[in-house]
């Protein structure tokens, strides 16, 4: 193990039933730098990181985990090896209790005491201690559910800072966060890194490891393609190591030709459910044509997800504006209505608001669609089975067949899943919420790949994104939210991130 290398995977092989995960993987971490680790879904990152905790322990797989010049036997013990060796993961979803405190969160289960009691002066000054030696913005005395998504990943960072952490594992870090908490989050690592923390990070937003990290490895099959520096790379030479071929183009290019429009919505303005003297939008317009894909810009809070809702009658009331399909003025109070009139919405949380995940594909396919099957007291199986069958061929669903639950499917094949269902009951407008987000570069080329197919197949397609090269590779036109309103619709020809930026925070408002 060379002298500048912390954490050593060394010939690691872990094997499930019918599949090896890790094929002889060796990968050295040096002391203070920022690893970046890559793969497409099923290239092995997951497991390797569950060896790495302790989740898979010690003996259930070939090979070393050698740290600081001692092998591991991580999990043979305690789940808590690896934290206590100084290794600590901070997952993709976060395991706060919302009703506690920060300071209780960071030190749940390992509260200081005084006698019996909490010491509760020790441990709010403990943790005001903590967040300000790694700079964290975030107070002690804030309650978790009163926080935005980048300061619960603080709290989740300090929280593994408290145990005193020198190699900090971080999983997909901003599948959730604005730009500007990426930005934050960005400074943190940076600033963990000048004081020796050692930190792995996974993403599948490539753009991140050329921003942050040092090192880059990449997994391809469970196998290790290669270790790089990351200047030593490309974004391009990422992409193609990474799916084992070269990709010429992140966007593959469409040939559709935009037809009439024949959806719009004019002055639309709704109010917050949870909250009644909140209005959420506050005069949206919009066109749509037949055959293209219209993109939707904006930041979080912007209204972005609200108005895709509101069409799809799930979440605000409407108190003015004019909704028009094929020149008709339509109401939509429901997502039965919604559905009536030809739109689907595909949602941002595929898990949580999109799928079933214990149930099977064919489930879930039918699920909305369960009406074109049903006769008098019974279900037409048959031609429920064919018709999911052939959804998930032209959608090209990896699987062993349709009876297997969605849990087990990889992140892009879960999203062909929700958009499949959508499909199935034949709409004329279908709405993609951040549609490739958490899923590998090749499954979101294969979604890319979808949509142009679905569009130039007359399909009128609006998604949003909180990428803006996603935006503007993807789309014919883009609409710009700023502060619940639209803020202007610009030709792709025109747009570019300056402008849309520009919009998106107010510092350019669009005439009329």
């Amino acid at each position: 193990m060379p002298e500048d290398a912390l954490l050593e995977i060394s010939r690691v092989t872990k094997q499930f039933p019918g599949v090896t995960a890790l094929s002889d993987v060796s990968i050295q971490v040096k002391r203070g730098e920022i690893h970046g680790l890559c793969g497409e879904n099923g290239a092995g990152k997951s497991t390797l990181m569950k060896i790495l905790c302790g989740v898979y322990p010690h003996g259930t797989y070939e090979g070393d985990v050698v740290y600081d010049g001692k092998v591991l036997r991580l999990g043979t013990r305690s789940i808590r090896q690896a934290i206590e060796e100084g290794i600590a993961i901070v997952y993709q979803e976060l395991t706060l209790v919302p009703k506690m405190t920060v300071g209780e969160n960071i030190y749940l289960g390992k509260e200081p005491r005084r006698g019996r009691s909490i010491d509760w002066d020790k441990l709010y000054s403990d943790t005001a201690s903590l967040l300000k030696r790694y700079k964290l913005k975030v107070s002690p005395l804030d309650v978790i559910e009163d926080l935005g998504v980048g300061q619960m990943q603080m709290t989740e960072i300090a929280k593994a800072l408290s145990e005193n952490a020198r190699v900090l594992i971080l999983d997909e870090p901003t599948s959730a966060l604005s730009a500007a908490e990426v930005d934050q989050l960005m400074e943190i690592l940076r600033e963990l890194k000048s004081q020796g923390v050692t930190c792995i990070y996974i993403s599948h937003k490539l753009e991140e490891f050329f921003r942050i990290t040092d090192t880059v490895s990449v997994l391809r099959d469970g196998k290790l393609v290669t270790t790089r520096p990351t200047k030593d790379l490309t974004l391009e030479k990422l992409v193609g190591l990474m799916v084992g071929r070269e990709m010429k183009e992140r966007f593959p290019k469409g040939h559709r030709k935009p037809g009439e429009v024949f959806f719009k919505v004019e002055d639309l303005h709704a109010m917050d459910p949870a909250n009644p003297g909140r209005e959420v939008l506050k005069g949206v317009s919009l066109d749509l044509r037949k055959g293209e894909i219209l993109g939707i810009a904006g930041l979080m809070g912007s209204g972005r997800t609200e108005l895709v809702s509101t069409l799809f009658g799930e979440y605000a009331r409407v108190v003015k504006g004019r909704i028009e399909l094929d020149g008709k003025e339509i109401a939509i109070g429901s997502a039965r209505d919604a559905m009536s009139h030809g739109i689907s919405l595909v949602p941002e949380d595929r898990k949580r608001l999109g799928l079933v995940l214990m149930q099977t594909i064919l489930q879930n396919m039918s699920l909305p669609n369960l009406g074109r099957f049903s006769g008098f007291m019974y279900i037409d199986q048959d031609a429920e089975l064919a018709a999911v069958m052939k959804s998930s061929t032209s959608l090209s669903i990896k699987a062993p067949s349709v009876q297997v639950s969605v849990e087990s499917l990889s992140g892009g094949n879960q999203q062909k899943v929700v958009i499949s269902k959508w499909l199935m009951s034949e709409p004329r407008i279908l709405i993609l919420d951040d549609p490739t987000r958490g899923i590998d570069v090749g499954a979101k080329y294969e979604i890319y790949k979808l949509m142009n197919q679905l569009a130039e197949n007359g399909f009128a397609i609006v998604m949003i994104s909180s990428e803006l090269e996603e935006v503007l590779g993807m789309s014919d036109r883009v609409m710009v939210m700023w502060d619940g309103r639209s803020n202007g619709t610009l030709e792709i020809e025109q747009a570019n991130q300056e402008k849309i930026m520009a919009r998106a925070t107010g510092v350019e408002i669009a005439a009329g």
